[in-house]
């Protein structure tokens, strides 16, 4: 659960971050980071929950969901790479834009 939370907030921050670049003098940066580390974490939260049905050697579940695993956290970091590099670089426009 707290790995699908985590990925979602490392969708919406870059979203807001992208409706809000019309303000001047916001620092995109912190946005950007914490969207990164909330899918840092999303993952490892992921990885944790396979080191733990290994640990209680519960295979069958592992062998059922790693498949799926895969391609969700291949998507995650897709999007969310992908989310901060429009806000990056509509907001770079934005500021760019104001300093002349």
């Amino acid at each position: 659960m707290g790995s699908l939370i985590l990925g979602l907030i490392a969708w919406i921050i870059p979203t807001v971050n992208i409706m809000r670049r019309n303000k001047r003098g916001n620092n995109h940066s912190i946005p950007t980071l914490l969207s990164m580390g909330s899918c840092a974490v999303a993952l490892w939260f992921q990885l944790s929950f396979n080191i733990y049905l290994i640990e209680i050697n519960d295979y069958t579940a592992l062998l059922d969901t790693v498949s799926t695993l895969k391609w969700v956290a291949a998507i995650l970091i897709f999007v969310t790479i992908s989310l901060n590099v429009i806000s990056i670089v509509l907001n770079s426009k934005v500021l760019s834009r104001s300093f002349r």
